[in-house]
């Protein structure tokens, strides 16, 4: 099947959804926080014509926006707004498929999502399409009920706008821009792991509103940390694929499964996961690893051009070495280096839907 390049909703994205899951491999939900590391991302995929998804934060939209701004919210709001435009003027140039998705909206976040309908409404309005192609809200630590019963509420929303909605089931250990905690390695690990049931309940209310995806736990964490207690298990994954099948006679692998937590993770767990229907997996820790790392490789090979203009011993001018657009290209080419074994990792390389 072939998509028109450039950033993917509605049907075109349910599209590129089903040839991930159909084909066996998945696509690298990559975290950004400005146009450095957006266009590196859009670069990466159209080098290895790989379809992507571009993803914000509540804090990686708002330093979109500029941290001076003084109204967070607002910030939070407006950069997100200002990022997805950019991507929808740049998308097809590259020549790629780009989902535009938002991260870990819990409880406190939800007006800050709600705000984003308001502008994928008006963006349809005006377009016939919306905005975002995907939010994400994350009520793992509240009550099941309540979860899903919120996530019922945005979701009918969303769909009137052939929007899709991630939920989240267990919790995804570690913490992402303020949601959730940091691992404690001795603490008890069982609510790392979705339970099956869970993930029925959740098939069962929301398949008639709209189209969603699950990020259900398996033991994944955000950021990268020294072996402790917590360990993948993929099996977790084939198991609430199974129960959901066989109570609702489906297809292999009827739900769309998310792996968060990607960073620093075993590529054997990796390649298991994407047997169970898995057809996205964030990844961030590494590649701000990788962005940070290039900087400073750059400024240890030019130490003197960000002490001095000019050499104090030769005279020597070193504007060519201290101009920005230098070190922050270094940066974007190490974030598309990391970026292109994410992509290998996960299968989808040379297997773009853009024609």
């Amino acid at each position: 099947m072939a998509l028109k390049p450039g950033v993917v909703s509605g049907e075109d994205y349910i599209a590129l959804v089903n040839a991930c899951k159909d084909g066996g491999y998945a696509l690298a939900a990559v975290n950004c926080v400005g146009t450095n590391s957006v266009n590196a991302v859009m670069e990466a995929a159209a080098k290895n014509n790989s379809d992507i998804i571009i993803q914000f934060s509540n804090g990686g939209a708002q330093f979109y926006a500029g941290q001076g701004m003084e109204d967070s919210f607002q910030a939070k709001v407006l950069g997100a707004v200002s990022a997805a435009q950019h991507v929808h003027l740049l998308a097809e140039h590259y020549g790629i498929c780009a989902v535009l998705h938002t991260d870990h909206a819990n409880r406190k976040l939800v007006p800050w999502v709600d705000a984003l309908i308001d502008h994928s409404e008006a963006h349809y309005k005006a377009h016939g399409r919306p905005l975002y192609t995907s939010h994400m809200l994350d009520l793992s630590e509240e009550d099941i009920d309540d979860n899903l019963g919120e996530c019922a509420r945005v979701l009918a929303r969303m769909a009137k706008l052939d929007m899709s909605l991630e939920i989240e089931l267990g919790i995804t250990g570690g913490e992402e821009d303020g949601v959730g905690h940091d691992i404690d390695e001795n603490a008890d690990s069982s609510h790392l792991y979705t339970q099956p049931e869970d993930v029925l309940k959740a098939y069962e209310l929301l398949t008639p509103i709209g189209h969603f995806s699950v990020a259900a736990s398996f033991g994944n964490v955000h950021g990268v940390y020294k072996p402790g207690n917590v360990q993948l298990r993929p099996e977790i994954l084939r198991n609430s694929q199974s129960l959901v099948r066989e109570q609702h006679n489906t297809a292999e692998n009827p739900l769309n499964l998310v792996f968060h937590g990607g960073s620093g993770s075993e590529k054997a767990k990796i390649s298991e996961a994407l047997t169970y229907g898995v057809f996205k997996m964030n990844i961030d820790t590494d590649t701000q690893f990788a962005f940070s790392n290039a900087i400073g490789k750059y400024v240890d090979d030019n130490a003197k051009a960000f002490k001095y203009q000019i050499d104090p011993e030769d005279g020597t001018p070193y504007k060519k070495q201290y101009d920005p657009r230098k070190c922050l290209r270094a940066a974007e080419q190490g974030f598309v280096t990391r970026l292109d074994e994410a992509i290998a990792d996960l299968g989808s390389t040379g297997r773009s839907l853009a024609r």
